[in-house]
């Protein structure tokens, strides 16, 4: 059951470093609760714990396979994560690249390149 706001319950999810472990591993193919579990020192109700919070994010999915519960990754909210960061980050591109170009300007107005300053204080 995906949360009203399906893009804080993955920011949620993601904001534990165990979590973003296990979906490391499932990055790799689908494995057990067992296999998840084994590289770290909790026990299985805490890693199931953190399995349950990824699957209400629908960061995981898991199937029945007799008496395998295989867990797999589910990569969607991922990508909706990922493409709300993007917007910032192309934000922040175009502000430092407005920056860049408002110094340069900035620079030859002052003449600074007809004079030969170049920024460098060293003494000959």
């Amino acid at each position: 059951m995906r949360s009203a706001d399906p893009l804080s319950a993955t920011f949620a999810a993601l904001s534990d470093p165990t979590r973003r472990a296990i979906l490391a591993r499932l990055a790799a193919g689908e494995a057990s609760v067992g296999d998840i579990a084994a590289p770290f020192a909790m026990s299985l109700p805490a890693v199931s714990k953190h399995l349950k919070v990824l699957e209400n994010a629908e960061l995981i999915a898991r199937s029945r396979d007799g008496q395998w519960r295989p867990c797999q990754l589910h990569a969607a909210p991922l990508k909706e994560a990922a493409e709300w960061i993007d917007r910032y980050r192309r934000f922040w591109e175009d502000s430092f690249d407005r920056l860049a170009d408002y110094l340069r300007q900035h620079r030859y107005s002052k003449g600074d390149a007809d004079n030969g300053k170049d920024g460098n204080n060293d003494k000959d």
